[in-house]
């Protein structure tokens, strides 16, 4: 029988079979994908005809769809419902990988072939886009190690092989900790806790076979639990598993990993001719330097660190309060912090939670969608990876655009956090091809499902991500949809958080679960004045980990990671009660592997923009206004990476933004 991932796919819209794809058609259809490919590029490279735009650059492009096609599916199933013959494909996978893709970029007679198109560009008749194209390909190939030799170009290789094994290893431990750590709890545990994060502890319970509720290391089942439990030695229990996950010692420490890694991101960077990692990291962002990201990094934490020690201060006194004597410790913040919300906004998270349904709030994300870009979304009948997933054609006037697929509950066969990916990219090179988009997200299940106002945010951001995919308009598949620098990839997504912001859409699918009825206004305008509430926290915690991961990257690399993360924190007057978001163990932005490495700051930088791009709906019609929707749409979503970023912002705004918006934004501005 042949193997259905190498098969021209006649399913609707060419979505993959997964209900005929098994495990054991992996690992020989990468075999076979990987000799096409190798085969495909060997012809590119020795083609006796003068290197043109077409017979290489665009011959470059047209190749490896068959490698594509499988690794597309495998990675989607593998982040999303791993299992361990997934997880032991991952681990053969990534050396052969890593090796393959580092035998194209040293490939010298390719390398000399792109080397002459890029030479003679002047020459050539090409579009802006494929002048991008060009300028992105020989780039890469540089910045990879395409013009080392001899025993540089072999140390590149073992390099970047073991980075490959490195990243899969610290994602497997991470997922290994949160999967199987998890908290019993007895009936009188449960006192105080709300409804929801009850019936999710019973969900959870069920899932893993205890006995009865348990707290999991799920961010939608333990953020809760620290804010709502009254149980400080629980709370404590569980936020150190929590923080310890990667760091418990025994075959799932990290700590030696990213060791390891930092020092060979640190040689590959030295061997390319970089000062640090960071400096050849941000070279292609829009930052392009260390010290411009770290000028914005301090330029928002002053303000939001003395914020949150004036926090910290009211939370230790209603401790205190409490009778409970000492320091504010990290298990203590979340839960005085959700009292002190009550008392100060009268806003209760209990009672606001069954205003937000997760099927309401996946309404009002195509709702958005329609208002804003004329997109209809339709159900779909085709087999997923998992029961839990759903699919949707996403349509404009009739016109079939995109397939959107939603992976929402949390499971322990799932990895933590939530993200964006295609399982087919926009394109029209070679042919026409429409995308296929995946949002996967770790919400708690109940019936219905119930989401948290964060939880509702994390929805719109990664549907944010998923419209950038699904509107772009670019010829060449290597610019598209999301193939932007990692400091602008975040704008589409934190920008469509707004429109979670905006009372009209409140008002209409913030329903309450049981009545039906809409959210009164007067805890509408609780939600919206809140919606600031506690950011100095929120604000210290990314920020720390965003520093601590560009000083891993800019200078020598920390021969003890976790004694370079305190000396950081410690220089920076990092509060006690607050840890990083990110500790470095489980720091999987940066350690499973290299793309938000030196980079995590990049939401930050993104958020500069969106709050001054959210401004330019204010200011003109509203926050549907039609001509700036269509800008956005024009100038940024539709536009992949077939120009520079900060080229797109100038024509969608005007100018470049400052960081003003983003400090009123989140309620740190001086008065």
């Amino acid at each position: 029988m042949t193997n259905p991932l190498l098969q021209d796919w006649t399913t609707p819209f060419q979505i993959a079979p997964l209900d005929r794809i098994s495990d054991d058609d992996f690992a020989p259809a990468l075999k076979e994908a990987l000799a096409t490919h190798e085969a495909e590029i060997k012809a590119i490279a020795s083609s006796s005809e003068p290197s043109s735009f077409t017979n290489t650059v665009e011959a470059l492009e047209a190749a490896g769809k068959g490698l594509n096609q499988v690794l597309s599916v495998f990675f989607a199933v593998a982040g999303a419902d791993s299992n361990p013959a997934r997880e032991a494909l991952q681990r053969e996978f990534s050396p052969k990988l890593a090796a393959h893709f580092s035998q194209i970029y040293s490939n010298k007679a390719l390398f000399e072939r792109i080397a002459q198109v890029w030479n003679s560009r002047a020459d050539q008749e090409l579009s802006s886009e494929q002048n991008r194209v060009l300028m992105l390909t020989h780039r890469g190939f540089v910045r990879a190690g395409a013009a080392l030799h001899g025993a540089e170009d072999a140390r590149m290789k073992e390099i970047k092989e073991r980075l490959a094994v490195l990243g899969t290893e610290f994602t497997q431990n991470l997922l290994a900790d949160e999967r199987e750590w998890m908290l019993p709890l007895a009936e009188e545990d449960l006192e105080g806790l709300p409804d929801f994060v009850i019936a999710a502890a019973r969900a959870a319970g069920e899932e893993k076979a205890a006995d009865g509720p348990v707290v999991t290391l799920s961010r939608s089942l333990i953020v809760p639990f620290l804010q709502f439990s009254p149980r400080r030695d629980l709370r404590e229990i569980a936020f150190k598993a929590w923080a310890a996950r990667g760091a418990n010692g025994g075959k799932t420490d990290n700590r030696e990993i990213a060791r390891e890694i930092l020092a060979l991101r640190e040689e590959r960077a030295v061997l390319l001719g970089y000062d640090s990692f960071a400096a050849y990291k941000l070279e292609t962002e829009m930052a392009k330097t260390p010290g411009a990201v770290r000028d914005l990094l301090m330029a928002v934490w002053e303000p939001a660190v003395a914020q949150a020690k004036a926090d910290a201060e009211v939370l230790t006194g209603m401790m205190q309060a409490d009778g409970v004597n000492g320091p504010l410790a990290p298990w203590d913040w979340r839960y005085y912090s959700e009292k002190r919300r009550v008392a100060e906004h009268d806003l209760d998270e209990a009672a606001l939670k069954p205003y937000f349904q997760l099927e309401r709030m996946i309404e009002a994300a195509f709702s958005c969608a329609t208002r804003l870009f004329d997109l209809s979304f339709a159900p779909l009948d085709v087999p997923l990876y998992h029961a839990d997933c759903r699919a949707w054609e996403v349509t404009r006037r009739g016109e079939h655009v995109a397939v959107f697929i939603g992976d929402y509950f949390a499971r322990g066969s799932k990895r933590s956090g939530a993200w964006c990916s295609a399982m087919r990219s926009q394109a029209k090179f070679p042919s026409r091809q429409t995308p296929i988009v995946i949002n996967v997200c770790n919400f708690a299940k109940g019936d219905p499902a119930l989401l948290s106002y964060d939880d509702a945010r994390t929805l719109f951001h990664e549907f944010g991500h998923a419209l950038h995919q699904m509107l772009s308009d670019v010829t060449y598949e290597s610019v598209s949809g999301t193939s932007v620098a990692r400091d602008f990839v975040e704008l589409p997504s934190q920008l469509y958080e707004h429109w979670l912001e905006v009372p009209e859409v409140l008002g209409e699918f913030a329903t309450h679960a049981e009545t039906g009825e809409t959210m009164p206004q007067e805890m509408l305008d609780k939600v919206l004045a809140a919606a600031t509430y506690d950011m100095g926290f929120q604000t210290v915690e990314y920020v720390a980990s965003a520093l601590v991961d560009l000083a891993f990257h800019d200078g020598p690399a920390p021969s003890d990671p976790m004694a370079r993360q305190a000396e950081v924190l410690e220089e920076i007057g990092m509060p006690h009660a607050i840890t990083m978001r990110h500790a470095t163990p489980h720091f999987a932005h940066v350690f499973a592997g290299d793309g938000y490495s030196s980079g995590y700051y990049s939401y930050m930088w993104s958020e500069v923009m969106d709050a001054d791009a959210f401004a330019s709906f204010e200011d003109a019609g509203g926050a549907f206004d039609p001509e700036r929707a269509a800008a956005l749409e024009e100038h940024i979503l539709s536009a992949g990476g077939s120009k520079d970023a900060a080229e797109l912002y100038v024509a969608f705004r005007g100018r470049l933004p400052g960081v003003e918006a983003l400090l009123k934004g989140r309620g740190l501005a001086a008065e």
